[in-house]
C-alpha cells in the first residue's frame, strides 16, 4: 500500500473580493490562489518558490486556517483539516513567520506567550506546562532565564528561536516555515537552519519551507515547487529543478538569482511584471515573458505533467536537457 501524505492538497484556491455592489454581491476578485493540488510526504521538506505576488503566503496561510479557502480541500495523514478543533488542528500543523518579533506580542513575557496556547488549548497546570516549556527551550538551545524577559529584549536569531519553540508546544506533526530566516544575518540563518534540520529528525517533522533565496532552499528541501501567479507550474527533486529546469520560468528564477563571483546577467523573459489579477490573461499566464511561447500558449492553459523522471512541469514547450 502506499504511504498516505502527511499533507494532501486538492483543488485548493483562494479568492479576494476588490470590489463589491451596494447590495454586497461582488463584482471583482483577485484570485491568489488558483487550484493547486500538491502532495507532502511524511518526512520530508518541500520547498515552495516563486515572485512576490504568486501566491506563497496565501497557501501558507490557509493551510494553518489563519485563511478560509474559497475552494478545495486539505487532508493531514488522510483526514480534512478541521480548524475549528483548534487544539486537534495544532498537533496536527504549526506554523513559524517570517518576523520573528513582530509574531511575539510586546507585552507578555516569554514565559506568559508560551503558556497560553498550553493553558487554553489542553488545560495543562502549571508543573505540566513547565516542564513541556522547559523541554522546547531546551531543544532549541535557549536558556531557561529567558522566559521571563520580554520580546524586544532580544535578537532576531533569538527571537526567531522562541517563535520556533512556541510551534513545537503542540507536538505538530507538520510545519510550514515562511520565510524563516529572510530576516537574519547570514551567519545567523545557518545556525537556524542547522536548529530545523536537527529538529526534524529529533521529532519525526515534515516541512514546508517558503522561501526567496533559492540556495537555502536547494541546501535544505528534497523537494521543489514553483510557484507562478498562483499555481505550481514546476515541481521536482530539489538538485534537478535548478540544474536542469524544464519550464522557463524555472530557469528564470535560477538565473536572476545572485551569485557570489558571477555578475548579474539580464533575464531572458521578454517582460519584467506579473500578469494583471484584475484581468488574468487566458492560456498559459507566462506566456507573456516567456522565450518560448507559440500560439498554443495564449489559447491553452497547460497541465502539470510529467517531463521526465519524477519531475513535472505546466508547459507546453518544456526546456530540453541535453
Amino acid at each position: 500500500m502506499p504511504e498516505t501524505p502527511a499533507l494532501k492538497l486538492t483543488g485548493l484556491t483562494k479568492s479576494f473580493p476588490v470590489a463589491r455592489t451596494m447590495l454586497g454581491k461582488v463584482t471583482a476578485e483577485v484570485k491568489a490562489v488558483r487550484p493547486v493540488d500538491l502532495e507532502v510526504r511524511q518526512g520530508e521538506t518541500l520547498g515552495i518558490v516563486g515572485e512576490s505576488g504568486c501566491g506563497k503566503s496565501s497557501l501558507a496561510r490557509m493551510l494553518v486556517g489563519l485563511s478560509k479557502p474559497t475552494s478545495g480541500t486539505i487532508e493531514i495523514e488522510g483526514k480534512p483539516l478541521d480548524v475549528r478543533d483548534r487544539r486537534l488542528s495544532s498537533q496536527q500543523i504549526q506554523y513559524v513567520f517570517q518576523d520573528p518579533l513582530s509574531s511575539l506580542n510586546p507585552r507578555k513575557t516569554i514565559r506568559q506567550i508560551m503558556e497560553m496556547p498550553l493553558k487554553q488549548l489542553f488545560g495543562m497546570d502549571k508543573q505540566a506546562r513547565a516542564a513541556r516549556i522547559a523541554e522546547v527551550f531546551d531543544s532549541v538551545n535557549l536558556r531557561s532565564e529567558f522566559l521571563d524577559r520580554y520580546p524586544h529584549e532580544f535578537s532576531g536569531g533569538q527571537a526567531q528561536r522562541i517563535g520556533i519553540a512556541r510551534a513545537l508546544l503542540a507536538s505538530p506533526r507538520i510545519i510550514v516555515l515562511d520565510e524563516p530566516v529572510s530576516a537574519l544575518d547570514v551567519s545567523v540563518q545557518a545556525q537556524v537552519l542547522n536548529l530545523l534540520a536537527g529538529l526534524k529528525d529529533e521529532y519525526d517533522l515534515t516541512y514546508l519551507f517558503i522561501s526567496h533565496d533559492l540556495a537555502v532552499v536547494e541546501a535544505v528541501c528534497d523537494r521543489v515547487a514553483v510557484l507562478y501567479f498562483g499555481k505550481v507550474v514546476e515541481i521536482g527533486q530539489a538538485e534537478d529543478i535548478f540544474a536542469r529546469p524544464r519550464h522557463p520560468y524555472t530557469r528564470l528564477l535560477a538565473q536572476s538569482a545572485p551569485v557570489v563571483g558571477r555578475p548579474l546577467a539580464a533575464p531572458e523573459a521578454r517582460e519584467t511584471e506579473l500578469p494583471d489579477p484584475l484581468d488574468p490573461p487566458t492560456g498559459c499566464s507566462f506566456a507573456a515573458r516567456c522565450p518560448n511561447v507559440t500560439e498554443c500558449c495564449r489559447r491553452e492553459e497547460p497541465a502539470l505533467e510529467t517531463q521526465g523522471g519524477a519531475q513535472l512541469a505546466a508547459c507546453f514547450n518544456p526546456i530540453a536537457q541535453g
